[in-house]
């Protein structure tokens, strides 16, 4: 049976609650098609958690990666680790926070933790954070008997070729990862290890998982999350205290917009703290950090596969860094090759049409964006052409465009974002890059927990995130102009 084209057939409709997107076993989104699904999905009400066949990888626990879980635990809470150092931390993790007991198996060609219920919630906050996960390719490699393939180190060598081509780097100065959180962790380990028991500081509204790193395996972090006073915060942030290193996304997400480098690069290099970037939503099409950062934590993920088939990070070290020797080394030291062979062949592949992908894409989300800020019933819109446009310039190639992710505000939206992303007709559920478009109430999804906090940060509950494919412009608007009532 042929799979599902879901740039012509979206999955959006309510009675499609739970499927994969795409239509493969190893899909990394799934379809919240309604508003109060995403609220249910939240709440973890059994009548949408049971009817979820798959999810982001990193939230959801895929079923193959359960049943090697059930296979190795013996009925007690389980999850495999794609290596023994990285089974052992986790159980340290949930030592630590919990006082709850864990052990570590080692079953060959992958490691295990196993706990009790009152550990289960830190062993799965572990694997949510650090993203030091087993992906669905190497459980379903492991449920066959099979290792990893000869042809691994040969996919993984083209894919640091690549990376290193659109970084300006050499492929040594690349360092793969099983997800983009997964690379932001050996980023973090980087810095902490040159700076030892110093705090870092997140420039910027983070993205959940990023914040959380640093609070939760680091020695804490500071949130400068107002981009209007980022250079008056920090400098009044760095006279009181040192730092290991300062985290910022480029731009930001959801709400798209960019600290000026320009001016903190040499406030933090006149301190001796590095600056570590996250280009996924720009992408090193679209943006050169090379003057301003000094290493690049980035998620494959998203555009560089395209399909959202497959999970991926890595880690640049940027060679204009006047850190680059120490951090390079660190980072040498403390690399493990966790990036499955599988995983990393559909990576490399995808990775070959990424540059021919991102001229549309920016062309895409650039029509979109500005045909919903002329919408009257639009409030806002959010997009990196008009958020610290001056900033997001600074880093802009010259060939480069501002993404195609876009966040939208409804007028009267308590009542109208629901009933507005209901009616779209696009595929709706987690993640972003993926050549179908993919629209998400990405505050409900990302920061359930602490809505308050992100609302007084200035992120409201009711935004809806499009990360725009490579559909008929036309015809998606016609989509989108279809859910805003008009």
């Amino acid at each position: 049976m042929s799979q599902r084209d879901v740039l012509r057939e979206p999955v959006w409709q309510a009675g499609e609650l739970g499927q994969p997107i795409p239509d493969s076993v190893h899909a990394v989104s799934v379809a919240l098609p309604r508003w109060q699904d995403v609220l249910d999905y939240e709440e973890k009400r059994p009548a949408v958690l049971e009817r979820l066949r798959t999810g982001y990888p990193r939230f959801v626990v895929h079923p193959l990666v359960q049943e090697v879980g059930r296979r190795l635990g013996g009925g007690r809470p389980c999850l495999p680790f794609p290596s023994t150092r990285a089974a052992n931390r986790c159980a340290e993790f949930i030592r630590r926070t919990t006082g709850e007991p864990a052990a570590v198996l080692s079953p060959g060609d992958l490691a295990a933790v196993t706990t009790t219920e009152g550990g289960s919630l830190a062993l799965k906050a572990f694997w949510q954070h650090t993203g030091l996960i087993v992906s669905s390719r190497q459980a379903e490699a492991h449920l066959a008997g099979r290792g990893d393939d000869p042809e691994a180190p040969a996919w993984r060598a083209s894919l640091r070729r690549q990376l290193a081509g659109w970084y300006g780097c050499a492929a040594t100065d690349v360092y793969l990862a099983p997800t983009g959180m997964a690379a932001m962790l050996a980023a973090l380990e980087a810095v902490r290890r040159r700076a030892p028991g110093r705090q870092t500081a997140q420039l910027g509204f983070p993205y959940v998982d990023t914040f959380k790193l640093q609070q939760k395996f680091g020695e804490g972090g500071h949130l400068l999350h107002d981009l209007g006073r980022i250079e008056a915060d920090l400098t009044e942030l760095l006279g009181r205290q040192p730092l290991a290193a300062c985290f910022c996304e480029i731009p930001g997400n959801p709400l798209l917009g960019s600290a000026d480098l320009r001016r903190i690069t040499p406030i933090l290099r006149q301190h001796r703290v590095p600056l570590v970037a996250d280009d996924v939503v720009a992408t090193p099409f679209n943006v050169d950090l090379s003057r301003h950062a000094d290493l690049v934590a980035t998620s494959l993920t998203k555009y560089v596969v395209g399909t959202g088939e497959a999970m991926g990070g890595a880690v640049i070290c940027l060679p204009g860094s006047p850190y680059y020797a120490e951090l390079k080394a660190i980072l040498a030291e403390q690399h493990e090759e966790l990036l499955w062979g599988a995983d990393a062949r559909v990576v490399e592949a995808q990775a070959h049409g990424f540059t021919a992908r991102m001229p549309q894409h920016n062309a895409n989300g650039l029509v979109i964006a500005e045909r919903l800020r002329q919408h009257p019933r639009v409030e806002r819109v959010w997009y990196p052409k008009w958020e610290f446009s001056e900033m997001y310039e600074a880093v802009r190639r010259p060939v480069g465009g501002w993404g195609s992710l876009v966040t939208f505000l409804p007028r009267q939206a308590p009542t109208t974002s629901p009933q507005i992303y209901d009616r779209l007709a696009v595929c709706k559920g987690p993640s972003l890059g993926t050549v179908f478009t993919l629209a998400c109430p990405f505050t409900l999804l990302a920061h359930y927990t602490e809505l308050a906090w992100a609302e007084s940060c200035g992120v409201s509950r009711y935004l809806i995130r499009l990360s725009v494919g490579l559909e008929d412009p036309e015809d998606l608007w016609r989509r989108v102009e279809v859910a805003l009532g008009t």
